[in-house]
């Protein structure tokens, strides 16, 4: 026999819900505004620019090379594949990794995101679950197993208590991840208050750090060029379109209705 059903004030409405709805958002917006103004202007490697110009090159010939007459296709394709003087056979790059220890631009950017991300995060939620501690606020519209109670019962041990309804300090955590939509609409896809995507960030920091090795991309390019064979598909292109009933009739009678009307 399922028990009583909870009643709940409409003043927690007014007094819990909307305002740590309305907190998480705004230290939302602040965080992002806070992390335009801190970020540096990332420095572009000119000699990394210009191997990924040269890899796209290479990648538009093997896919649109059947455009152009055989022998400018053979003049590009030299100019990359020749096993003397090709460019993907010539040039070398030396490969340094940067050490996130020794490198000094990597430990402030680290530094400027936990003060931007993980500082705010920490305070806003301890304040949170310090001043609205022990509030049942909500109630997802669906049953829920006891595993969601440590997630969606942040602060309240009550075994008694039904899986469903949602504590203050993990309504806090709801907000935090689910306003994305919010931030997005409002500060574009690319904004710096959503939490979810700067943690997703921060875990592929490290394998970003590394830098892609060159030498690699340029071997896989020379071998995916050197297999591509050269179809013209515009060689009979004069005869297919003489032989084609074009019916020119119909766009001059066209125009002249439009310009008469």
């Amino acid at each position: 026999m399922a028990g009583p059903e909870l009643l709940l004030d409409s003043s927690i409405r007014l007094w819990v819900v909307l305002p740590i709805v309305f907190i998480t958002f705004f230290v939302g917006i602040i965080r992002h505004y806070v992390t335009q103004l801190l970020q540096s202007d990332k420095k572009v490697d000119l000699e990394q620019v210009s191997d990924s110009q040269v890899l796209l090159r290479s990648r538009i010939l093997r896919e649109n090379g059947k455009y152009i007459p055989r022998q400018s296709f053979a003049m590009r394709k030299h100019y990359f594949n020749n096993v003397e003087t090709g460019f993907f056979k010539k040039v070398k790059r030396k490969v340094v990794p940067k050490n996130p220890m020794t490198d000094t631009s990597m430990l402030t950017d680290m530094m400027k995101g936990n003060l931007t991300n993980v500082l705010p995060m920490i305070v806003i939620g301890g304040w949170i679950n310090w001043a609205f501690s022990g509030f049942v606020i909500t109630k997802v519209p669906f049953p829920l197993t006891l595993r969601f109670k440590p997630m969606l019962q942040r602060g309240i041990d009550l075994l008694s208590l039904d899986a469903s309804w949602v504590s203050s300090a993990s309504w806090y955590f709801l907000n935090v991840f689910g306003l994305r939509s919010m931030y997005s609409l409002i500060l574009g896809q690319d904004n710096a208050a959503d939490q979810s995507r700067v943690m997703q960030d921060q875990m592929t920091g490290a394998a970003m750090a590394m830098p892609p090795d060159p030498n690699k991309a340029f071997k896989s390019e020379w071998e995916a060029l050197e297999i591509v064979e050269h179809k013209w598909a515009l060689e009979n292109v004069e005869e297919e379109l003489m032989s084609k009933d074009l019916n020119f009739g119909n766009v001059f009678s066209q125009d002249l209705k439009s310009t008469m009307f």
